[in-house]
């Protein structure tokens, strides 16, 4: 089957894009699902030809840049029949994605030869939503990666035995729709080797939790530089702090930063670095770990720099030329799982932190306008399109093709600063 994917791009002009987390067993991340959203009305046309929904969906996946998308990581992307017959699944890059088999599709004898063809040419399958054991799920079984189980649609008694039956099959079983810490624990005892929700993004609440030395540290100098006061008492605060200090001086003299000019002294690093990106840094160094390993790949981190690169670019655009307001904008994002970070309440944090009222009525109540930035920032994560995305996006004055070019520029910004980060600090 021929399809121009030029002709198609008019079948979905608006559309959003749901980037949802896949964590291994270390709860690393390892992939993302790519989902493509739009509001109810653009949703009914596009479903009208399935061809042409099919032909623009891999368009865009294709368009968009999976190294942008995705960075170091994988792409799941769902297909159907029609995607897998056609020709034009060639453009998505085999050696990034993983083609997730929807549950509708049924294994003809043509579409199982078509599937080895692609397997030959490198493409890599899960199977989604398994939720039984059936004819179907056999005959594909042999020509899958991964086995998806949504355990939405399962009882605490049918996911044992589901997981059992399958662990024979011995592929790798990814559990989806994994929203708890009981819910994740339970399948990585049932042997899941992979898990997709936002369980790692919840808050675990400790009665009389208190923050780390390290992290009072960092927070006692982003009120510093929130109070505007000079490099030298900054200086001071960061020489109490080796780690702060040592971790500064490896993250300006990466190339990225310093252009091969070394510096060896705090104050060098600080005139270099600038008030607004050692703000940023330090915000984000809150998610860093030093020590533990593969820290790129923490989900949290990850999750809480893109909301902060989102909302920075949502107020630049619908505010320009206010650099403050788009930092603040920025802080809110990264501030909004601190909860989760230091397993406290968010009211706590934010008395912690001092921070102004726009912030903390963004955080505790998602008011104002930064408070509606976020509240549209976790609708899309969760992958809801339809008439409540669209009055978010209208009252935001955004459109869907804005919200997606900001949505692609954060993840490649986070991809590389995030990284650099990383490395500096490990």
């Amino acid at each position: 089957m021929t399809i121009s994917l030029h002709t198609q791009k008019t079948a979905l002009q608006d559309f959003f894009l749901a980037r949802q987390p896949i964590l291994n067993r270390d709860q690393r991340l390892v992939a993302y699902e790519l989902l493509f959203r739009s509001t109810a009305e653009n949703q009914a046309r596009m479903t009208g030809d399935a061809v042409a929904a099919t032909a623009t969906v891999i368009a865009h996946a294709s368009e968009l840049g999976m190294e942008q998308v995705v960075g170091l990581q994988l792409a799941f992307i769902n297909v159907d029949a029609v995607a897998l017959m056609s020709d034009f699944i060639g453009f998505l890059p085999h050696h990034k994605v993983v083609l997730e088999i929807l549950e509708t599709v049924r294994p003809t004898p043509a579409l199982l030869a078509r599937i080895s063809e692609l397997r030959q040419a490198g493409f890599r399958f899960a199977l989604d939503d398994v939720v039984l054991d059936t004819p179907d799920v056999q005959q594909l079984l042999p020509l899958v990666d991964v086995i998806k189980v949504d355990i939405a649609q399962l009882t605490p008694d049918e996911l044992p035995r589901l997981a059992q039956v399958l662990a024979v099959s011995r592929k790798k079983l990814l559990a989806e729709k994994v929203e708890t810490l009981a819910q994740f624990e339970q399948c990585l005892a049932l042997g899941f080797d992979f898990f997709q929700g936002y369980y790692f993004a919840r808050p675990v609440i400790l009665s009389g939790k208190r923050m780390s030395a390290s992290d009072l540290a960092i927070l006692h100098l982003l009120e510093l530089i929130r109070s505007n006061a000079d490099n030298r008492e900054l200086e001071r605060c960061i020489k109490h702090d080796a780690m702060i200090g040592l971790n500064l001086l490896r993250l300006v003299n990466t190339p990225a930063v310093s252009a091969g000019v070394r510096v060896d002294t705090l104050g060098q690093a600080l005139l270099l670095l600038g008030r607004r990106q050692l703000q940023r840094w330090l915000q984000i160094l809150l998610y860093v770990r030093p020590g533990t390993s593969a820290q790129f790949t923490s989900p949290l981190l990850q999750l809480a720099t893109t909301r902060g690169k989102l909302l920075e670019l949502m107020t630049q655009k619908l505010r320009p030329g206010q650099h403050q307001y788009a930092d603040i904008g920025f802080t809110v994002g990264i501030m909004s799982l601190m909860d989760t970070l230091f397993s406290m309440q968010m009211s706590e944090v934010v008395s912690s932190v001092r921070v102004n009222s726009k912030v903390s009525d963004a955080l505790l109540f998602r008011h104002g306008e930064l408070g509606n930035m976020l509240a549209l920032v976790e609708q899309v994560e969760q992958a809801d399109g339809g008439p409540a995305t669209a009055a978010m996006l209208e009252h935001l004055q955004l459109s869907e093709n804005e919200l997606t070019a900001i949505q692609v520029a954060a993840y490649a910004w986070v991809n590389d600063y995030v990284h650099g980060i990383s490395r500096a600090v490990h």
